[in-house]
């Protein structure tokens, strides 16, 4: 692979600003590959091989433990996974398996960590990422300790109205289960939580949403930067 066959991924935060002859090394062991849905990537536990970049496609990050599963993170092109694990030489904490036909880029763990140690602007935008990664653990933690389930559907459905440019209808970027599970709700209390939402203006279609009175739901839901906003 070369820097030119995949601007997308020099154009990531993580890697763009490193030294030309840092990114050409990484990408010179890099490889591409195409999964299709349901493929397992990475098993919670296993060691830490990959730096994994989506580039088309999505890929859900879960966790189990004791017969239970619970997902932890979607992933959206163009973003990467799981970049502590990377650095740190550990295992990995959640496993991977795509949603949909994903295409995703295997740059090798130990040359990811060679670059780190030996260019400044790369180390820097680790820590950057670092940084952000906590930040949104720290807000989907507050989330489903300080709201109810209601409310954590509300706030959900409020982003991904906005994430669709504030269209009045759009389509859950899961299926229901999934999304259950992201939200820390059974499959039953996300069904009653969707009937909850009725009088909020809020109708369901299967996997379509359409929220006929914004105001009316963020007077419930009541967002907060600190919370919902990936930006701050």
């Amino acid at each position: 692979m070369l820097e030119r066959d995949f601007p997308e991924i020099r154009a990531l935060p993580l890697f763009a600003e490193i030294a030309p002859e840092n990114f050409e090394a990484l990408m010179r062991g890099a490889y591409l590959q195409t999964f299709p849905p349901q493929i397992e990537l990475i098993r919670e536990g296993d060691p830490s091989d990959f730096l994994h970049v989506v580039v088309e496609g999505a890929v859900e990050l879960f966790a189990a433990w004791n017969g239970r599963e619970t997902v932890m993170q979607l992933v959206h092109p163009v973003s990467t996974f799981i970049v502590a694990a990377t650095i740190r030489d550990a295992p990995y904490l959640m496993s991977a398996r795509t949603l949909e036909r994903a295409r995703i880029v295997l740059i090798p763990s130990q040359d990811i960590r060679a670059v780190f140690a030996a260019d400044p602007a790369f180390a820097r935008a680790v820590v950057a990422e670092l940084a952000q990664c906590y930040r949104v653990v720290v807000k989907h933690t507050k989330g489903l300790k300080l709201r109810n389930g209601l409310e954590r559907l509300a706030n959900h459905l409020l982003r991904q109205r906005a994430a669709a440019g504030g269209a009045p209808a759009f389509e859950l970027e899961v299926e229901k289960r999934r999304l259950s599970a992201f939200l820390g709700m059974t499959p039953e209390n996300l069904s009653r939580a969707f009937r909850s939402l009725e009088p909020y203006g809020v109708k369901v279609d299967g996997a379509t949403v359409r929220i006929a009175d914004p105001a009316e739901l963020i007077r419930l839901a009541r967002p907060s930067p600190l919370i919902d906003d990936s930006s701050v």
